[in-house]
């Protein structure tokens, strides 16, 4: 068998969010931070993640993680976040599954019923909280970065759609978050095409009109990813949210690449946004829980556990909780001779 590469990877997911979770094979990254290794993998060695996501190894909707050796000494590990455009610098249901596979695969030690470790994302480290029984986790929770609202309520001229109002928020990712009824569009899993339409329009007019960059690395910059919210329908829960994952080409001067996926679960890094926002409206409280149901239904459990300050924003300090799954292993090989040795796409379901 001849091979040019050979990747182990744990297929997961997190209340529905595809997260792959490659676990050997990875080349050396070199960084003083895992945000520096991110950076790094990007300029070098971008060809993995286009191996891992595009097809016929991936799909549109699909993210994957690197687990990396932390550079902060007090991290148990490090891992490196990819999506179809970009390489985030932190993501909750990613978060999740990374967490779910170190310690069902025992690469960190579980210890039941809960076991707390510490993660190196590119954005910063995490406080995780797993819940386990019987050698699965059951429930994951950390402490996300501090999330704040840079813009609330300010008019956006979305091209094919009009005025809407938006807010702009740092969650982990810069999100332009709207009201779906601005649209006309309930954002359920069967209205997906029309969700991911109007998100990735209002996407590119927000980068355009309110470019952003995070006050502690101008290189966290957006908005990259955009959120539709509507009213609970489910008494248990408090809000619901739709996120489109990018899957063109993110150059705001080729309208022809707006194209994306949308997000399975209801977005950690989104429900972050969607609580600095609500507490910058005084909607929601320090110590409040709120569930936010995405478009399967599933569920992620935000909390204000405090707040802070950001550059000049006020800003909130965030708790999420959710479950994942494992649901196999792969190994995937690149023979030096196949003709995709970056995978592809194609206009059916690429856009």
């Amino acid at each position: 068998m001849r091979m040019q590469r050979m990747i182990t990877a744990v297929e997961a997911h997190a209340e529905g969010e595809g997260g792959r979770v490659i676990t050997g094979g990875m080349p050396v990254l070199k960084g003083n931070s895992v945000f520096e290794k991110m950076r790094y993998m990007q300029d070098h060695h971008d060809d993995i993640r286009l191996l891992m996501l595009r097809e016929p190894r991936g799909n549109p909707a699909l993210c994957c993680n690197a687990i990396v050796p932390p550079c902060d000494p007090s991290a148990d590990a490090g891992f490196i976040i990819m999506e179809q455009t970009e390489y985030p610098p932190m993501s909750g249901s990613n978060a999740i599954c990374v967490a779910t596979v170190l310690l069902e695969t025992g690469i960190v030690a579980m210890v039941e019923p809960v076991t707390m470790l510490r993660l190196e994302a590119p954005a910063g480290v995490i406080e995780v909280k797993a819940t386990c029984k019987d050698g699965k986790v059951e429930r994951v929770e950390f402490m996300n970065v501090p999330a704040f609202a840079a813009h609330i309520g300010v008019p956006l001229d979305v091209p094919g759609f009009g005025t809407v109002e938006v807010d702009i928020a740092w969650g982990g990712m810069w999100f332009v978050i709207a009201e779906a009824a601005q649209f006309g569009i309930d954002p359920r899993a069967k209205n997906g095409g029309a969700v991911v339409r109007a998100i990735e329009a209002m996407r590119d007019a927000a980068v355009k009109m309110y470019p952003m960059a995070h006050p502690d690395n101008p290189d966290l910059a957006g908005p990259t990813i955009g959120q539709l919210t509507a009213p609970a329908t489910d008494p248990a829960t408090h809000g619901r949210s739709a996120v489109s994952v990018s899957s063109g080409v993110f150059d705001p001067s080729k309208p022809e690449a707006l194209t994306g996926a949308l997000d399975r679960s209801p977005c950690g890094t989104g429900t972050c946004a969607k609580l600095a926002v609500l507490h910058a409206k005084g909607l929601l409280a320090v110590g409040e829980d709120y569930v936010n149901a995405g478009p399967l239904g599933t569920t992620f459990t935000g909390r204000i556990e405090g707040v802070t300050k950001v550059g000049p924003y006020d800003a909130i300090i965030p708790s999420l909780s959710g479950r994942g799954w494992i649901y196999g292993v792969s190994q995937w090989m690149l023979d030096p001779a196949d003709p995709f040795p970056d995978g592809f796409t194609v206009g059916d379901i690429w856009g």
